[in-house]
């Protein structure tokens, strides 16, 4: 019986050692964004958005990461832009709180959406070639405040071509909405290695699944569907999450502590 307490014993302070010495991958997160990024439409966004399941995610997959989200209901590319002293300073804001010496810090963006629109978004509707620009402009800045962070272009995902809301989308919105990936997929090219592409799935995800993924509402032109419901808002951090944890094998700190 002492034999098998002692066994037992030994194997618990080695798996324990194994455990505190098991490196993980260390960086923070800026997640800038929309409605979608921001969690409307969830009981619950602080725990239940996009960028807080993408977070669980990754400190359940050998990561261990803080994070901001910065996602604001209706923005567009337009409001983050640092000359309209709108939304970018709450970006500088949540950077400078998570800036750890040693600790590498990405901004993960997902912005487009409301670009995209008919009418009714600051700016909309935007060309793709006055989106592209605007982006680089939040790339200049970001890059210029913090010269050593990574930033993770995500595609826009899908939303149904009835969308009809304070704002107009619609189809031509949608149509308008595809023409954004090509070019974020330039901008990682032109402003690598630390402007990166992000996640490129979803779109087609929640276009094939969005009745399960996505909450119905109801709009001028019927039932239409945009925001990810919590199943949604878990995938759509997932996505995010694995392109996240792709890059952070090669950019990220090992803490063995």
């Amino acid at each position: 019986m002492r034999r098998i307490n002692l066994i037992c014993l030994l194997l618990v302070i080695i798996s324990g050692t194994l455990q505190a010495k098991s490196p993980v991958l260390k960086f923070n997160v800026v997640f800038i964004g929309n409605s979608i990024t921001h969690g409307s439409g969830l009981k619950n966004p602080i725990t239940e958005s996009a960028p807080t399941q993408a977070v669980n995610y990754l400190n359940t997959h050998g990561c261990s990461v803080q994070f901001a989200n910065c996602g604001v209901g209706g923005s567009t590319t337009v409001d983050f832009l640092p000359s309209t002293n709108k939304l970018f300073p709450r970006v500088e804001l949540a950077a400078d709180s998570l800036y750890r010496k040693g600790v590498p810090l990405i901004f993960s963006v997902k912005l487009g959406t409301n670009d995209s629109a008919i009418k009714g978004p600051n700016g909309a509707p935007v060309l793709p070639e006055k989106y592209k620009e605007n982006v680089q402009t939040i790339i200049d800045a970001l890059q210029q405040r913090y010269p050593q962070a990574y930033i993770v272009l995500n595609c826009p995902i899908w939303y149904s071509p009835n969308t009809h809301n304070h704002s107009t989308y619609m189809e031509e919105g949608l149509a308008r909405l595809q023409t954004y990936r090509p070019q974020l997929e330039t901008l990682a090219k032109e402003n690598a290695p630390h402007v990166l592409m992000g996640d490129k799935k979803a779109f087609a995800f929640f276009k094939k699944n969005y009745l399960l993924y996505l909450n119905p509402e109801q709009g001028a032109s019927g039932t239409f569907y945009l925001h990810p419901n919590v199943s949604g808002a878990q995938k759509l951090g997932e996505f995010w999450a694995k392109v996240l944890i792709r890059y952070a094998k090669t950019i990220c700190t090992l803490d063995n502590k």
